[in-house]
C-alpha cells in the first residue's frame, strides 16, 4: 500500500492503442505523483484513428469493484469516463457517495468517440441533475455539452445551467472562435484559460489525459482553478509531445 501517495480512480473504457480510457489515465497519474487504480466500463477494439467495436462492463461487476477498492482504500477523487447510460453511471456515483461521501468525483462527458461513435444519450434531464449534484466537475466540449440538454440550443445557457449543481470546464478544443480556450464555470463565477501555445498537434485521447490531470491535481490538494490551469499546461506539453495522434506523457 502507497504511503506518501494519494489514491485516485479511473472508471472509464479500455482502449489498447492506451491513447484513451484507464490506460491514459494510469500514465498521467503516474507523472504526478498519485497512486491509480482502474475499473473498466468496457473494452474497446480500435486504434487511434479508427474505432471498431465495444463490449459493456456489466454494472454488477463494476459495482462490486467499486465495493472493493473503497474498502480498502480511501480514494480521495475519481475520474470517470464512458459509461453505457445514465442510469448506469447514476449507479456507480451514487453508490461512491454512500461508501465515501468525501470523494470527488471528475466526471469526462464522453458522450461520443471522435470516430462517431455513440456512447451515451441522456434523456432523463433529472436524472442527469441528480448525479450532477453529487460531482466536483464535469469536463464538456462544446459537442457534448449541447447533448447534456437537447431542449436547450444555447451553451452559454446550458453551461449555466449546468454550473448550478456542479463545476463545468468548457473545453476550448471545438470553440468555434477562440480554438483552445476553456471556461471554468462555477455556480457564481467563471474563469477563462487560455492556451499558452497555439501550434499543439491534435491527439487520440486528449480529454482522457486532461480530467485525468484534474483529477490527480485535485487529489494533491489543489483548489479546482489551479488543477484545472495546471492540467490544462500538462495537457499541452502532451499535444506537443510529437506530430502523430499518440501522444508521450512528461511533466
Amino acid at each position: 500500500m502507497s504511503t506518501n501517495r494519494p489514491f485516485v480512480l479511473s472508471i472509464a473504457g479500455f482502449d489498447p492503442s492506451a491513447g484513451a480510457g484507464v490506460l491514459a489515465d494510469i500514465k498521467t497519474f503516474e507523472q504526478h505523483q498519485v497512486y491509480g487504480f482502474a475499473i473498466n466500463t468496457a473494452n474497446t477494439i480500435q486504434t487511434e484513428n479508427e474505432f471498431v467495436s465495444i463490449q459493456w462492463t456489466a454494472l454488477d461487476f463494476v459495482l462490486q469493484s467499486i465495493e472493493t477498492l473503497f474498502k480498502a482504500y480511501e480514494i480521495k477523487v475519481v475520474k470517470i469516463g464512458i459509461v453505457p447510460s445514465l442510469d448506469y453511471l447514476k449507479s456507480i456515483v451514487f453508490l461512491m457517495k454512500k461508501l465515501s461521501p468525501k470523494t470527488q468525483i471528475v466526471w469526462d462527458t464522453v458522450l461520443k468517440s471522435t470516430t462517431e461513435f455513440d456512447f451515451l444519450r441522456i434523456e432523463n434531464q433529472k436524472d442527469l441533475v441528480a448525479v450532477l449534484n453529487e460531482l466536483e466537475l464535469i469536463t464538456p466540449n462544446y459537442y457534448e455539452i449541447l447533448k447534456l440538454d437537447s431542449k436547450e440550443k444555447s451553451v452559454e445557457n446550458i453551461t449555466e445551467k449546468l454550473s448550478k449543481n456542479c463545476a463545468v470546464l468548457l473545453k476550448g478544443g471545438h470553440h468555434p472562435t477562440e480554438i483552445g480556450t476553456d471556461y471554468l464555470h462555477t455556480s457564481n463565477q467563471f474563469f477563462r484559460l487560455e492556451s499558452k501555445n497555439g501550434k499543439t498537434h491534435q491527439k487520440h485521447g486528449s480529454g482522457c489525459v486532461l480530467s485525468a490531470a484534474i483529477t490527480a491535481n485535485l487529489a494533491l490538494d489543489q483548489e479546482l482553478l489551479t488543477a484545472c490551469k495546471n492540467a490544462k499546461s500538462y495537457t499541452e506539453n502532451f499535444l506537443l509531445s510529437n506530430p502523430t495522434q499518440l501522444g508521450n506523457h512528461y511533466v
